[in-house]
């Protein structure tokens, strides 16, 4: 007896539907002697010729947007003699074509719900050619795993994006605004716009840390930007400033904040943040120096209370920039991060532009980072290393400038806000040079304020950064007593 041959499956069609596409048509050329309202909602719900599946269709609806954007009148006659003039009349079957739309669409009131079945299935195609590339991609064995993991939930999230739409109407924006306005007025004299840095002169120029911005914090090496990253870090996840104040306004909360640290582990991080926050020197531990009961005692006091700040480190080295966009993405769904610190963009790598120069590479890792902020709505310090050129200038100070941005100049350019620092004590012709404790932090470019030096302490045995009175002043800096000194 002989086997019967198995069923096959039954082939599938692409999703579409004609008669929606040609619903949409029909209303756009009943509608168009009025005021063109049909063409309207496509363009307000993403309609585009890409989301007509028939090649016909696709023709006509592009036919019939550059026919508006031309101010050119719109009737059965007038499309039939663009469409004659451009030799597109026989790719769409003929004139015939145009007055069967008309014939087959009883009203044009029922336009709204022929463009959403159009946009629905265009949707559902997008969501199969983006399947079938990550298939594809999977079977590309010179990729890592994790960087198709990143791009695949990138293209996911951008069908998403497109879904949802991100802008707002000017007046819903004037409306936000001036509701974010009347938020600051209530908080009295001294409130800030975004995340408080927790320190106050910073503050002061800042007006903190805005959301979707790209804050890029740069300096020569052991200049100490680690330590302020991380210092302004502690202070967003504590909710507290740099002397364990709570902070004024609605910030006296924690914040999540999210670290990628591409040079110093999570260890090391800790290590540091622990020691600073206990005001003990690291130095001592290594060495064993000091009383260890009251070392032990302060260690123990710092770390039950940072041990609870929301603080997410993820220390991958030589982490591609779309990799760390996608973890990113997923910090800020699992955990609310409201800032993310980046140490820093020089180590960070592009491997689609690996090979076209360093220059370039870092021009798309310093635009990645900017939209990952944007996309993130939150605010991101990205930390850079400066060029050699502020010691080679011959003027004696190392100040630097904003054209010393190592690599690119598009972090100058993508960035907010760039913060400059230096230390005095680090050259030998400044005239600070013999303030070993000050720290300057030049705020060169400030896309919503104004720039300028802001003079900060900075502890180098405890790698920690305060404030320090304002120059020509009677204001005093907010000083807390040395807990180390009976170590």
């Amino acid at each position: 007896m002989q086997t019967p041959a198995p069923l096959s499956a039954p082939l599938r069609t692409v999703p579409h539907s004609a008669e929606a596409e040609r619903g949409v048509l029909g209303s756009i050329l009943l509608d168009a002697a009025g005021d063109s309202r049909v063409l309207d909602l496509c363009t307000e719900n993403g309609i585009v010729p890409e989301s007509f599946f028939t090649p016909a269709h696709r023709l006509l609806f592009e036919t019939l947007v550059e026919m508006s954007r031309a101010a050119l009148t719109i009737d059965p006659l007038t499309l039939t003699e663009r469409l004659r003039a451009l030799n597109r009349l026989d790719g769409i079957g003929g004139s015939a074509i145009i007055q069967a739309l008309i014939d087959e669409t009883p009203t044009a009131a029922h336009a709204e719900y022929y463009i959403n079945i159009v946009r629905q299935k265009h949707l559902l195609r997008t969501v199969i050619a983006c399947a079938r590339d990550a298939e594809r991609r999977c079977f590309d064995e010179a990729v890592s795993a994790d960087l198709i993991l990143g791009e695949v939930e990138q293209q996911f999230l951008g069908i998403a994006d497109r879904r949802e739409g991100t802008g707002l109407s000017w007046n819903q924006a004037i409306t936000n605004t001036m509701g974010h306005i009347d938020r600051l007025f209530s908080l009295g004299p001294g409130s800030v716009a975004g995340l408080p840095t927790g320190f106050k002169n910073l503050d002061k120029k800042l007006k903190g840390l805005r959301n979707g911005e790209m804050i890029v914090l740069a300096a020569r090496p052991s200049m100490g930007k680690t330590s302020l990253a991380m210092n302004i870090a502690e202070c967003v996840a504590l909710g507290k400033d740099i002397y364990g104040r709570p902070m004024k306004g609605d910030h006296n909360r924690t914040h999540a904040v999210g670290v990628f640290s591409l040079e110093m582990s999570t260890e090391s991080l800790a290590m540091r943040m622990l020691c600073g926050f206990a005001g003990i020197p690291g130095f001592k531990i290594d060495q064993g120096l000091g009383n260890i009961k009251n070392i032990n005692q302060q260690l123990t006091r710092a770390a039950s209370e940072l041990g609870k700040a929301p603080i997410y480190v993820d220390d991958t080295g030589g982490l591609d920039v779309m990799d760390m966009r996608a973890r990113a993405r997923r910090m800020k769904k699992r955990y609310k991060i409201e800032l993310i610190v980046i140490d820093y963009l020089q180590l960070c790598n592009c491997r689609e532009f690996a090979k076209q120069g360093r220059q370039l590479e870092t021009s798309q890792i310093s635009g990645q980072i900017k939209a990952m902020a944007k996309e993130l709505n939150l605010p991101v310090i990205v930390l850079s290393q400066l060029s050699r050129a502020p010691e080679q200038r011959g003027d004696k100070t190392n100040k630097p400038k904003l054209s010393d941005l190592r690599d690119s100049g598009a972090i100058e350019q993508d960035a907010d806000v760039a913060l400059l620092l230096r230390r005095p004590c680090k050259a030998q012709g400044d005239p600070d040079f013999d303030d070993t404790r000050l720290a300057i932090v030049d705020v060169a470019k400030h896309r919503n304020g104004p720039t300028g030096e802001v003079r900060l302490d900075f502890d180098d045995s405890l790698t920690r950064f305060g404030d320090r009175a304002d120059p020509g002043t009677s204001e005093t800096a907010d000083i807390e007593p040395d807990p180390s000194g009976d170590l």
